[in-house]
């Protein structure tokens, strides 16, 4: 079983997300139910090992906070734009979480993330758009920015991956304290 930990957004945000997708030929639009915001890729996993992962996550105590959209970015490989997403704005509250669940799975011997945290949520997969129209669209959703959303929850998903797209499932939900 694949697994990661996300905040799930609620279903408003998902379908004010999903109103930016369209204009960009070549861009493989992630479905409204699959935006999230990724706060630890864990990976395969065994059974035992899940259940070690859920009892880390389970005991592991933070506060509520809110969390703000804002703005449009591309990441780059190789200086070749792969992928469209919306921004996320710094948060004393997510890297506190973040802090802790990383804290958390290191104990149950889960390596440290290697890679840098970068708050987003993902749009679109791009594939070969042409330059002008990905700078074309990204000039006009610059100013994207949706009202703080009360983040209350974080919740631990399983992925398989299929033919067209992921699907993700959360498996359990941890509540964070009021």
């Amino acid at each position: 079983m694949r697994l990661f930990v996300a905040l799930d957004l609620p279903w408003e945000t998902k379908e004010t997300l999903s109103d930016l997708a369209g204009g960009l030929l070549g861009a493989r639009w992630v479905p409204p139910e699959n935006y999230h915001l990724t706060l630890r890729f864990i990976g395969k996993t065994l059974r035992h090992e899940a259940e070690d992962i859920d009892l880390a996550l389970a005991v592991l105590r933070a506060r509520g906070f809110s969390l703000s959209l804002s703005g449009i970015g591309i990441y780059e490989k190789a200086g070749k734009p792969v992928t469209l997403f919306a921004g996320v704005e710094k948060s004393p509250g997510l890297d506190h979480l973040r802090g802790k669940i990383e804290t958390a799975l290191q104990r149950v011997g889960l390596e440290p993330e290697r890679k840098r945290f970068t708050p987003h949520i993902t749009l679109a997969k791009l594939d070969a758009v042409p330059h002008d129209k990905l700078v074309s669209w990204v000039q006009t959703y610059s100013l994207f920015k949706l009202p703080p959303v009360p983040v209350e929850h974080y919740t631990l998903f399983s992925s398989c991956l299929g033919k067209e797209r992921p699907v993700y499932t959360p498996e359990v939900e941890y509540s964070l304290v009021a």
